[in-house]
């Protein structure tokens, strides 16, 4: 640093202190901007930092309110299982239409004779607990997951390997109609050690002469339910959501 011939501090020299003071406040602002900014995911900032680190951030669930590379997660802690979808899908309107006429429902008193007979509300078993699609689609490309009750004991190893259990569900769905016709394309099994859980892995195919449907489903069953995730698309559109299906189905788990 330099000083004038009368000894006196230069600008340069007496601003020094205030440039430093100012650096810091500057930097703390930045920090605490950021904060707000993760808080809010203003402009997709949140997202951004998450995809940086993102098996940090899934780990810690932080794809529940901020997507993670494209993905947003589904929780469902009253059933107890968890999966991730395109976070640009949106939620099937009917199923909260429904559930909210459930809970209505639920609200009133029940009538007399179904008090005596013992007979009380049940809702169908074959419909989603969850499903999500396009925002404006047909709903034939979607993700849906049905939990339907089963014996305590009930173990889908019983029925063989997921070769088998694919093969079962294929003739399923295709034996309600002459003509539509199903193919097994693959299947396998995937361990969990830590829940004691299997999870078959299916991917299939069903045709008719009015429709052509990929399909890939997730089957797995504890404690008196049959947890089933399917996620379908028209086979002309299965190139495109190949990746984000398989994405999909590895990443349905049960929590409890």
């Amino acid at each position: 640093m330099t000083q004038s011939p009368n000894g006196q501090k230069s600008p340069a020299e007496e601003f020094a202190p205030l440039a430093t003071t100012f650096r810091r406040r500057l930097l703390v602002g930045v920090g605490s901007a950021s904060l707000v900014a993760v808080g809010a995911n203003f402009g997709g900032l949140t997202s951004f930092l998450l995809g940086l680190a993102p098996e940090s951030g899934r780990n810690l669930k932080l794809d529940v309110l901020y997507p993670i590379q494209g993905y947003s997660r589904r929780i469902e802690n009253n059933e107890g299982f968890e999966f991730i979808y395109p976070a640009t899908w949106v939620g099937d309107q009917r199923l909260l239409y429904r559930a909210a006429e459930r809970l209505e429902r639920s609200l009133d008193p029940l009538p007399t004779n179904s008090l005596k007979s013992g007979n009380r509300p049940r809702k169908n078993v074959n419909e989603p607990i969850v499903a999500y699609g396009p925002p404006g689609s047909t709903g034939e490309l979607n993700v849906s997951v049905i939990v339907s009750p089963v014996p305590l004991d009930f173990s889908i190893e019983t029925f063989g390997g997921p070769e088998e259990v694919g093969e079962a569900v294929v003739r399923t769905i295709t034996g309600q109609r002459r003509d539509v016709t199903g193919t097994l394309i693959k299947s396998n099994v995937r361990e969990d050690p830590a829940k004691n859980a299997k999870y078959y892995e299916l991917e299939f195919k069903v045709e008719s002469p009015s429709f052509q449907r990929h399909n890939v489903a997730v089957c797995c069953a504890r404690g008196g339910r049959l947890f089933t995730l399917n996620a379908q698309a028209a086979e002309s559109e299965w190139p495109k959501y190949k990746s984000a299906f398989y994405r999909i189905a590895n990443s349905f788990n049960l929590t409890t």
